[in-house]
């Protein structure tokens, strides 16, 4: 069963592979939302900040946390990257609409990961 996990700015699909009365252990199955870029507690600056360039969660990959973190999966499920190229999609096209310098930062970090990603899943994500 899946459910909708967020992480930092990301949400994704996990299946829970491990628990106890504490704690969860949940494997990323699929990408929802992908990462925002920049710095996180001043999201859309640019100047005097630290600009992070933020990958996904890799498939597969594990992470714990508490069942209060974990919500209703409420999307389509789909492979784990037909959903990374969908996540990427649809954050560029919400970038491409600001006119901002941190939009413009924030499309070069992603068109940087895009060819990790594609190295990483030999897989084209352009």
């Amino acid at each position: 069963m899946l459910y909708r996990f967020s992480h930092k700015t990301g949400s994704y699909g996990v299946t829970i592979k491990e628990e106890d009365e504490n704690k969860v252990l949940v494997q990323v199955e699929q990408v929802i939302n992908h990462p925002k870029q920049g710095d996180l507690h001043n999201p859309t600056e640019t100047e005097n900040v630290f600009f992070h360039e933020r990958k996904a969660l890799s498939h597969y990959e594990k992470r714990y946390t508490t069942k209060s973190h974990l919500r209703e999966f409420n999307v389509e499920p789909m492979s784990y990257i037909e959903s990374l190229q969908n996540a990427i999609s649809k954050l560029e096209t919400k970038l491409k609409a600001q006119d901002t310098l941190h939009a413009t930062i924030s499309l070069n970090s992603l068109q940087r990961l895009k060819h990790d990603y594609s190295i990483q899943y030999k897989q084209n994500f352009e």
